[in-house]
């Protein structure tokens, strides 16, 4: 199955910006114990993952990218969460 001819660039966007919304509403399948784990935890991986298992085979190049994406993604969410809680602790000690 190639991606192209499935989802466009359109989709691409939502999944690495937005990939918890996009895996709920966007992405069909039988979703396992695992996958919601993943989906709660780290869902640039699943989709990392999801991508890898599906389209591996037509669009090799994408799936690299989707990993890229995947460690990128999770490793800036945790820098900015950590960023958010130093702000609201300033926040606190000086109100």
């Amino acid at each position: 199955m190639n991606f192209w001819d499935v989802h466009g660039l359109a989709f691409l966007i939502f999944v690495a910006v937005f990939p918890r919304f996009t895996l709920l509403f966007a992405v069909a399948g039988p979703f396992g114990l695992l996958t919601w784990l993943g989906w709660l935890i780290v869902p640039h991986v699943t989709v990392a993952v999801l991508a890898t298992a599906r389209y591996w085979d037509t669009n090799p190049i994408l799936c690299v990218i989707a990993w890229v994406i995947a460690f990128g993604g999770t490793g800036c969410e945790n820098r900015a969460r950590k960023k958010i809680r130093k702000k609201s602790k300033l926040q606190a000690k000086e109100a």
